[in-house]
C-alpha cells in the first residue's frame, strides 16, 4: 500500500504533458523517442525502545526484595531488531535489554553514553536483514547521540 503523502507527487508525475514515460515526435517526422523518468520510493525505519520502569518488586508483605545480581555468559554476535521488547539503563557504558520471552542480553558500549540516562528510551535504527549486531550498528540517544554496540552478553542470575 502506498503512503498517501505520496498520491500528489504521483497525481503530477501522471499528469499530460509532464515528462513521463511518453512518446514523442522527432523533429521532420522521424522515429519517436522514448523519454523514461524513474522515481524511487525509499523508507527508514526507527524503533523507539522504552525504558523499563524503576520500580523495585515487593514481596506479599511488603517489604521490598533484594536486588538481582547477574552474571555475564557469552552471547551471539546478533539480535533479532523485533525481539527487543524493553531496557534498563543501569551503567553508562552498557545498556542491558529484555526480549521478548524475559531473556536479558548486555549490550556493551564503545564508550560512556551518558545522555541515555537523561530520557526516557532510545532509538534503533532497523537494517533490511531484521538483525541488531555488535560492531555494526549503534543505538542513538533521544537527544541525538549515537553509541556503537561492542558486545552483547548473555545475563543470567547468579546464584
Amino acid at each position: 500500500m502506498l503512503d498517501a503523502r505520496f498520491a500528489p507527487l504521483l497525481a503530477l508525475l501522471a499528469a499530460p504533458g509532464m515528462v513521463g514515460a511518453e512518446e514523442q515526435r522527432a523533429p521532420g517526422g522521424a522515429q519517436p523517442s522514448m523519454r523514461v523518468q524513474e522515481l524511487v520510493i525509499q523508507q527508514r525505519m526507527i524503533i523507539r525502545v522504552p525504558r523499563m520502569p524503576a520500580r523495585r518488586p515487593t514481596r506479599p508483605t511488603g517489604t521490598p526484595l533484594p536486588p538481582i545480581e547477574w552474571a555475564e555468559k557469552k552471547a551471539g554476535k546478533c539480535i533479532a531488531t523485533t525481539s527487543v521488547a524493553a531496557a534498563a539503563i543501569t551503567r553508562g557504558d552498557s545498556v542491558d535489554l529484555v526480549l521478548n520471552g524475559g531473556k536479558r542480553l548486555r549490550a556493551r558500549l564503545e564508550s560512556n553514553c551518558p545522555s541515555l540516562d537523561f530520557y526516557s528510551g532510545f532509538y534503533m535504527k532497523l537494517n533490511g536483514d531484521g538483525k541488531f549486531c555488535a560492531r555494526r550498528d549503534s543505538i542513538r540517544s533521544r537527544s541525538g547521540g549515537e553509541c556503537q554496540i561492542k558486545s552483547f552478553r548473555t545475563l543470567v542470575p547468579k546464584h
